[in-house]
């Protein structure tokens, strides 16, 4: 069993492969976080939650015998705001008397195999029920007669952990939920960095490495999106801790709305995270009986470094996240048209694109933005879903059969969260946009983003995508979410519920996204937002594949894809090769391959020597498929801590195969690179398949290759495929 009960000690303990999580029921139902870190059989905690405090200003519970106790100071598993805790609590509710604390105790619990689904909400699941164990713990405000459900889900395979809550209004009243985190987590020390992604439109998923200071830590979005400038992902690492080595505890929420992630740091030195919704702007209104679900929090737990605690979430991701017939099935190699015609073309170029493509070898066309509506540019037609024949003449259906002739599947894109200004349905319906009554409605990529918190607009919107994906024969749609948003209100929420819109966003999005992949199990749904705008791992649940970003460059990309790897698999960073001027097609080619791998560009521009190159990429794409799609990562050198080159290992699970690659940054004029490789079985031979040589897995990881006389020029890269000696 990976959860047990300790009665007699009132512990809770969740083991994993690699961790242990311990809870004790204090006096009068105090929960207690008495330990995070690497796996431990113990369970005798006596003395452990003792930390000094000043009675005047740490307050105490009179009916707590144990006179060393304060919430002030102690390691509390959920606390709530007001009752003594001064530091950033994990909730607050706000009850029909107008005041907000909240003292949820325990009250009892439940444990049992298994993996519930959350009621209209992503989350990760089991494939059967021996594969994780689940606890209940069931709290209550004596007062308030507000409750809580903390959930916990235990993946003892792979070092994971995942918690969620439920808040139940079990008052005659109504009550207020003004903030509640998914996850709150107590460590006794402050020897940490935290690291985190940041970045910006063309540039997502930067890691920065700090070390935690005295007060709050804040990582967040307040922009209705997870956004391109914080990832709903943090990890605390050990000081001295490195890739390869150390104690490292990775969050990541399944959301895809506003967040925040902080760390609070007290004056004993003790740190607690919070992980979830962002209180900014967010009330909840419960009438009595009513329930509030919040997204789920994923926590690894690696003893040996950064990157193992990346293989944990992308092994986990891979097997218990992603859903439905692309989870395992081999994705087609796509040509994407946006960067070939933008909004300028018409049947016949998109047929000559999919001629081209099928004589290297691609395997479907999509066509991007641009074919509805009276789509010719970006300033109009988002919410007019039906197809603009002037510019595919004789309709959708021509193009299709004509691309579905020459083997090729075929794909479309879609923004459905939007809406133009200049468009039929703005036009009969100016109230379907997010707005506040009264204050002008910012615009960006003029467009204004809909109304998806009514169920009218979820109606209308869906029932446009779904007459023309049910009429035609489409493979693949991409989803995208071109801004953020402002002036956010509803023409239908009342005064109560106002703040309730940026999650009731959310939650629409996700009810259209199930239907879609319900009704259409067969389409691959790869998502977007400017590029990587909303890659998290809500969005995973339903669409196996996110844009990682709009910069095509393959020199940007690496810091792009290094960055998103920290919590996300290869299998899911959408990455092509453009037409971007910096390297040639080879390096391009290297750099996509860590990913989904496609094509985004105009293959009627493409020389001879390219079209050789290209057919050697595609073969490589099938050659490789379980190796980038499957295999487990190890970042060699990464492009913060090294300016000239960055190289990257995948390895297959049963560590028969390794695909490593380097590429040139820039030139450097002391070309001296021995590279040690990871993840090999040092008891095995691999023969190199560029010269026949063989090493033993010992010898690569030890002594290592030296590879400075390859390729070595700005732009340059190489890569060197090792295969297990039978």
């Amino acid at each position: 069993m990976s959860i047990r009960f300790y009665e007699e000690k009132k512990i809770f303990k969740l083991d994993t492969a690699t961790s242990s999580y311990v809870i004790e029921i204090f006096e009068q139902g105090y929960l207690l976080c008495q330990y995070y870190g690497a796996k431990i059989p113990d369970v005798n905690f006596k003395g452990y939650k003792f930390r000094e405090y000043f009675a005047s200003f740490s307050p105490s519970n009179a009916s707590v015998e144990d006179h060393s106790f304060s919430a002030d100071v102690s390691p509390l598993e959920y606390s709530g705001f007001g009752v003594g805790d001064f530091r950033k609590t994990a909730v607050a509710i706000r009850n029909a008397d107008g005041n907000n604390c909240t003292d949820f105790r325990y009250v009892s619990h439940k444990i049992y195999k298994g993996k519930p689904a959350l009621a209209g909400m992503p989350a990760t699941y089991a494939n059967t029920d021996d594969e994780c164990e689940t606890l209940e713990i069931y709290v209550r405000d004596k007062v308030t007669d507000a409750a809580a459900v903390l959930m916990y889900t235990v993946f003892e395979n792979y070092g994971a952990m995942t918690k969620a809550v439920r808040i139940i209004n079990e008052s005659d009243k109504p009550m207020d939920i003004e903030k509640v985190y998914s996850a709150s987590v107590s460590f006794n020390t402050m020897d940490f960095d935290i690291v985190h992604l940041y970045g910006r439109h063309n540039a997502e998923r930067n890691m920065a490495r700090s070390p935690l200071e005295h007060g709050h830590t804040s990582l967040s979005s307040t922009r209705g999106s997870s956004s391109h400038f914080h990832n709903p992902f943090a990890a605390l690492v050990r000081h001295g801790a490195d890739e390869n080595q150390g104690e490292v505890f990775g969050f990541n929420l399944v959301y895809s709305g506003n967040f925040d992630i902080t760390a609070d740091v007290d004056y004993y030195e003790c740190t607690r995270v919070n992980i979830g919704i962002n209180p900014d702007g967010f009330t909840w209104h419960l009438e009595a009986g009513e329930e509030f679900q919040t997204p789920e929090a994923v926590l690894v737990f690696s003893g040996e470094g950064i990157g193992e605690m990346s293989r944990i979430f992308h092994r986990l991701y891979n097997n218990n996240l992603i859903r439905g017939r692309w989870k395992t099935e081999k994705r087609p190699l796509l040509i994407n048209s946006w960067e070939a015609a933008y909004f300028s073309f018409d049947t016949d170029k998109l047929v000559s694109f999919a001629e081209r493509a099928k004589e290297v070898g691609i395997e479907m066309l999509v066509m991007d933005d641009g074919w509805f509506g009276v789509r010719n540019s970006d300033n109009c037609s988002l919410g007019d879903w039906y197809v603009n024949e002037d510019k595919l003449p004789g309709g959708l259906g021509v193009l299709i059969d004509r691309v579905n002739a020459l083997g090729l599947k075929f794909g479309i894109w879609y923004e459905p969260e939007m809406i133009s200004p200049d468009s039929d349905l703005y036009r009969a319906h100016p109230d379907w946009c997010i707005h506040v009554p009264g204050r002008d409605c910012s615009i960006a990529r003029q467009q204004y983003v809909i109304d998806m918190s009514r169920a009218d607009v979820r109606e209308n919107i869906y029932g446009q995508m779904k007459e023309v994906l049910s009429n035609y024969k489409i493979d693949y749609v991409k989803w995208d979410f071109n801004r953020n948003i402002s002036e956010a209100g509803s023409a239908l929420l009342g005064k109560e519920h106002g703040e309730e819109i940026f999650h009731r966003f959310v939650l629409g999005t996700y009810e259209v996204m199930d239907r879609l992949t319900r009704d259409f199990p067969d389409i691959l749904l790869e998502n977007c937002s400017g590029g990587g705008g909303r890659f998290d791992p809500a969005m995973l649940y339903y669409s196996p594949q996110i844009w990682a970003s709009d910069n095509t460059d393959a020199i940007e990309r690496i810091a792009i894809q290094f960055g998103t790897s920290m919590c996300y698999p290869a299998s899911t960073m959408g990455a092509h090769v453009s037409m971007s001027r910096r390297t040639g097609f080879e390096t391009k080619g290297n750099v996509a391959m860590w990913g989904t791998f496609g094509y985004e560009l105009d293959p009627n521009h493409l020389t001879e020597k390219d079209i050789e190159i290209v057919k050697k990429q595609v073969a490589d794409y099938h050659k490789y498929y379980n190796l980038t799609h499957n295999g487990d990562l190890y970042r060699i050198v990464n492009p913060w801590d090294n300016s000239y080159y960055a190289a990257w290992e995948l390895v297959s699970p049963d560590k028969s195969e390794m695909l490593f690659t380097l590429v040139n940054m820039r030139y450097y004029h002391c070309n001296k690179r021995i590279i040690r490789f990871r993840g090999l079985d040092a008891d095995k031979y691999y023969t190199l398949e560029e010269n026949g040589e063989v090493y033993s897995g010992a010898f690569l990881m030890n002594a290592g290759l030296n590879v400075s006389r390859m390729r070595s020029g700005t732009g340059d890269s190489f890569t060197l495929h090792f295969v297990e000696k039978k």
